[in-house]
């Protein structure tokens, strides 16, 4: 991304330095002022470009983990109490609960998927739970 904004801030300026050469001095201001906003939009961009959520199960955990920019947040759930509850039908975010604990995912996925993906989650912790009762000493 570096290279590809110094290339085009090169190009810019270069062509505002042959405007200013011919007498056209206002050009050179603008062309700076681009080269800014381009290099401030792009910032904001590559702040944001990692963000994820991630859902994983192992053992007896649901684990969440949120990245919003610099900021990461992880949750633990117990799966033998968490609840996977679709907000509502019109594809908003689906809402994990344990206990009293509550976090909100499916940013990243499209809203018309959103309620496979809660199906999906109830499907998966139903499995685990089956699972875990099969297996010897794990009560």
């Amino acid at each position: 991304m570096l290279g590809f904004y110094l290339g085009l801030s090169g190009v810019s300026l270069g062509i505002a330095g042959i405007f200013w050469w011919l007498g056209a001095t206002l050009v050179m201001p603008f062309a700076w002022l681009e080269v800014l906003a381009v290099g401030v939009a792009l910032l904001v961009h590559a702040r944001h470009v990692t963000d994820r959520e991630c859902i994983w199960l192992q053992g007896g955990l649901l684990t969440v983990e949120r990245a919003s920019g610099a900021r990461t947040e992880r949750c633990e759930f117990c799966t033998e109490w968490v609840r996977v509850e679709s907000m509502s039908r019109d594809g908003s975010l689906i809402e994990l609960c344990e206990r009293g604990r509550k976090v909100r995912v499916g940013r990243f996925v499209r809203p018309e998927l959103r309620r496979q993906l809660a199906d999906e989650l109830r499907w998966v912790l139903r499995r685990h739970e089956a699972v875990q009762g099969l297996v010897p000493g794990s009560a």
